[in-house]
């Protein structure tokens, strides 16, 4: 009665195909009397009249059986405020060293910095924004230093101590303004030092040099509506956008000129998302015209139509995808969904493979994911998330089962390390450098990081243009030394009245987490 022509298989259920990690196009391919078949172990194979076609759709993959696990609850980051502004990122950005989460915060916008290695009840804050931060991202050459975009139109780039934070942090190391409306996006390259990209909702996209604190690239005039995402290329000479005007753009940003560019990728209303893979394409997800869920696979050289494009749900929630270039593994995490889907990106039709889905019970609010050198590869561990609740970060482990406990070649190949290969001048000229890469085999150790230092150019040692005339009046040297004195005191007299504020705002806002703990558990 399980054969091919049974009555039992007439509805689509695909549950079956989806755990034993058939690929999308293989669910398609199987009869729906297969898919409604018993498991392998309650019947013996000889007893199933598909036998052969189950073995040739079934595709092998060393990553069909990869599961997630969530930590215990004493592993768990608990008490904290997770931010409600509507913005679709992910509001928690992860390095080897560090956890960052955006929080709610009273009077402009903050986010916390979390050791990795210790669970503590205080947490002290990074804030200096006026308007809630909305975008935050870890540098990839120093584990210590983040960026964030904010509300106030201003992006910020922090320097967080080696042993973390002890009291709250309010002094950046640089404050880049040129953005009009609030900064949504920022991203560091992946291969320049000091190389930060940051997108507003004035549609313009500005690179930086933090190490002087220049604006070099301004990319105003691409866009016509708000840009939902920007994503570099594995080499940093290419970023490719999806905006809500329905296009993906491939720009090459020192040239100012879009490379490539699809209207309408997806045709629904709500939020896409685009990003490179390592090999160059561009992976997409977004919504159809009756608000269905797809992804899609598209070639830059040619991108009329996709390499493959397939539909998933009808959830609403935007999808946010997590690639690791090493596996070429695609997470996808939708905000309010409590799943992760993961595919497998290959060159066999259909290209984009199911492999499975990590379930939990509780939605995700925002999500964080760890560079491939913070993994434990003692135990086979591919990726690590970050799952973000309404008050708590649970971590969730991605693992590939192997009996063995010698180091999985085929599992960590050599992956990107933090040393820069190029200098932000050298990119800026033109040059173009891949990752250096390191070999995990015995454990990835942090280092000690360089602090981030940002000279800035005194635009008074310019000399001026030919076509720009300069009046210069002349001022007795005594009176200019009088007046710079009188000048340094105001100025040291002003820095310590900051100071004192800051002191007591930083105690107040200790004294209301502990207040708001207190209540917390008097309503448990």
């Amino acid at each position: 009665i399980y054969g091919p022509g049974s009555q039992l298989g007439k509805s689509g259920n695909n549950s079956w195909a989806e755990e034993r990690g058939c690929s999308i196009a293989c669910q398609e391919s199987v009869t729906s009397a297969q898919l409604h078949a018993p498991s392998i172990g309650e019947r013996p194979l000889s007893h199933m009249p598909w036998k052969d076609t189950m073995r040739r759709v079934v595709r092998q993959s060393k990553f069909r059986h990869v599961f997630g696990q969530a930590v215990k609850n004493d592993q768990c980051y608990d008490d904290i405020r997770v931010s409600r502004v509507t913005w679709d990122s992910s509001f928690c950005a992860v390095n080897p060293r560090f956890v960052a989460i955006i929080i709610e915060a009273s009077g402009g916008g903050a986010f916390l910095v979390l050791p990795l290695r210790s669970i503590d009840k205080s947490y002290p804050t990074v804030w200096w924004h006026t308007g809630p931060v909305l975008d935050i991202d870890w540098c990839p050459h120093n584990d210590q230093v983040i960026a964030s975009g904010s509300e106030d139109c201003t992006v910020m780039v922090w320097q967080i101590p080696e042993n973390g934070l002890t009291l709250s942090l309010t002094e950046p190391v640089v404050i880049l303004e040129g953005h009009s409306k609030r900064v949504g996006i920022v991203a560091w390259h992946p291969t320049a030092r000091n190389v930060l990209l940051s997108a507003g909702c004035d549609n313009a996209i500005i690179i930086w040099n933090v190490g002087t604190g220049e604006a070099l690239i301004n990319l105003d005039d691409m866009h016509s509506d708000m840009i939902y995402n920007v994503s570099w290329n594995r080499n940093g000479s290419l970023i490719c956008t999806a905006s809500k005007d329905k296009k993906v753009r491939v720009i090459d940003p020192r040239k100012q000129e879009i490379v490539a560019e699809k209207e309408k990728a997806h045709e629904g209303a709500r939020p896409m998302r685009a990003i490179f893979l390592a090999d160059g394409n561009v992976f997409t997800t977004g919504f159809s015209r009756m608000s269905e869920r797809q992804l899609a696979l598209w070639n830059p050289k040619n991108m009329q139509e996709p390499i493959a494009l397939h539909e998933m749900d009808t959830s609403n929630g935007v999808l946010l995808p997590f690639y690791d270039p090493d596996t070429s593994i695609i997470y996808l995490c939708g905000k309010g969904d409590s799943s992760i889907r993961y595919f497998e990106i290959t060159d066999e039709s259909p290209y984009v493979h199911y492999l499975n889905t990590f379930s939990s019970k509780e939605p995700q609010r925002g999500m964080g994911y760890m560079p491939k050198r913070g993994l434990d590869v003692n135990k086979c561990e591919i990726a690590r998330f970050f799952k973000l609740h309404e008050r708590k970060c649970e971590p969730i482990i991605m693992t590939v089962p192997r009996k063995s406990d010698l180091f999985q070649d085929d599992l960590y190949p050599d992956t990107a390390g933090p040393e820069a290969a190029l200098e932000a001048e050298e990119w800026f000229e033109g040059k173009n450098a891949d990752p250096i890469l390191i070999s995990l085999k015995h454990g990835y150790i942090p280092g000690k990081n360089r602090d981030l230092k940002v000279v800035k150019k005194n635009i008074l040692d310019s000399k001026p243009t030919a076509n720009k005339k300069c009046d210069l009046i002349s001022v007795p040297k005594k009176t200019t030394d009088t007046a710079s004195v009188q000048n340094e005191a105001k100025l040291d007299e002003i820095l310590k009245e900051i100071k004192s504020i800051k002191d007591t705002i930083c105690n107040q806002d200790e004294r209301i987490s502990k207040l708001e703990q207190q209540m917390a558990k008097i309503a448990a």
